[in-house]
């Protein structure tokens, strides 16, 4: 039987093949996810980074690049999630316990396909209905993924591959929610600071989740090897 001594000790064993995959398109999306959101900053209309939102950068005659950037952000989250249930699986752990972090990163990467299916509304424009169900899939989205970040980092400690992890993990996931936090504050109670730096509030904390998910999904890749066989060996209890 594994005691708790030896686990901690433990060596990191190889990376499943389809887990190193999985983790090799989701940093490389959040790649490309940060390319195509600077190719539509940069197309008109010109809108603030600033003081607006992202999603506006959806509207207008160039709005396609964002709406499939949203695709993106759901595609390499759920490619981020595949890995780590590889991963997990992999070494003998329970995936169960991944399970509030798991729903909470679903609920994210779900909301970011939503978000291309809704579009916001053109700037000072009247509130239409798909710019109401955006605005509230937006907002469940990013609570999603503050929360995933910390609820997936916090379980990182029975793992062997990412338990050197955890630390960093953990404290950047508290900074998701507290930018997250800032946010919110800012758009509800704080409408001066929304109008003069919602944008860039959102923008940080959105980088903030797109880091988390880009620095793991590294370090799983630079920390386990890769395979011959698709689904990893499970350690021995022996």
């Amino acid at each position: 039987m594994v005691t708790p001594g030896a686990m901690r000790s433990a060596p990191a064993p190889p990376l499943p093949r389809n887990a190193r995959r999985s983790f090799s398109i989701a940093a490389g999306l959040v790649v490309l996810y940060l390319v195509l959101d600077v190719i539509a900053q940069l197309l008109p209309p010109h809108y603030s980074p600033v003081t607006q939102a992202e999603s506006d950068l959806a509207v207008g005659p160039y709005g396609g690049v964002m709406t499939v950037n949203f695709v993106v952000r759901g595609l390499l989250t759920f490619a981020f999630l595949n890995g780590l249930r590889l991963t997990v699986v992999g070494e003998g752990g329970a995936w169960a316990r991944y399970g509030r972090g798991h729903a909470a990163f679903a609920v994210w990467g779900i909301g970011a396909f939503l978000l291309a299916i809704f579009p916001t509304d053109v700037p000072s424009t009247p509130l239409s209905w798909h710019g109401a169900i955006h605005l509230v899939v937006a907002i469940l989205a990013f609570i999603g993924g503050a929360l995933g970040t910390y609820w997936v980092a916090t379980r990182f400690g029975a793992s062997a591959t990412f338990r050197p992890a955890k630390g960093w993990a953990t404290a950047l996931a508290w900074v998701t929610i507290v930018l997250l936090a800032v946010e919110l504050l800012g758009g509800f109670a704080l409408p001066r600071v929304a109008a003069r730096a919602g944008g860039l509030l959102e923008r940080l904390f959105l980088g903030s989740v797109l880091l988390w998910l880009f620095l793991v999904s590294v370090y799983a890749l630079r920390t386990g090897g890769s395979t011959p066989s698709s689904t990893g060996t499970a350690p021995s209890d022996a």
